[in-house]
């Protein structure tokens, strides 16, 4: 078995909005529509640009490591090796299908120095987050 199949597996959420992809990438790619239904941030859509998340353990800093308007935006979270990518594709009758993957987790046992607890159980609570953020923060704020 490799490193990397010991590791804690990434978060994937998958879902259409009822909304033009315009529409769902202004909420994921502005300091605006990320503080509407996420954290409050300083965020910039630029390659490169760092910035804080306000999370709930503390200021969590951030960077912007992929930009591809309007279909792909990734950056790194904390100081863990996380990465969040944002995926947004036009589908039929205007909507979007919007993809959120949390990577780079590590050994399930490990454990994550701001939550005090090991990755897996700070993943578990994670996929739990992010089904709530993505499925009703998310949704009400591009599709209202």
């Amino acid at each position: 078995m490799t490193e990397q199949n010991n590791r804690v597996p990434d978060i994937h959420k998958r879902v259409t909005f009822d909304a033009p992809i315009q529409n769902v990438w202004k909420a994921v790619a502005t300091s605006e529509g990320i503080s509407v239904w996420f954290m409050p941030n300083d965020f910039q859509p630029e390659i490169g640009y760092e910035f804080t998340l306000q999370s709930p353990f503390g200021p969590s800093p951030c960077k912007v490591i992929e930009l591809e308007a309007p279909h792909r935006l990734a950056f790194s979270w904390d100081t863990s090796g996380w990465v969040v990518t944002f995926e947004l594709k036009e589908t039929d009758g205007g909507k979007t299908e919007f993809t959120l993957i949390h990577s780079g987790w590590g050994e399930p046992e490990d454990i994550n120095p701001k939550a005090g607890q090991s990755q897996s159980s700070v993943r578990d609570t994670m996929n739990n987050g992010w089904e709530a953020i993505v499925n009703k923060k998310l949704r009400q704020a591009v599709e209202n």
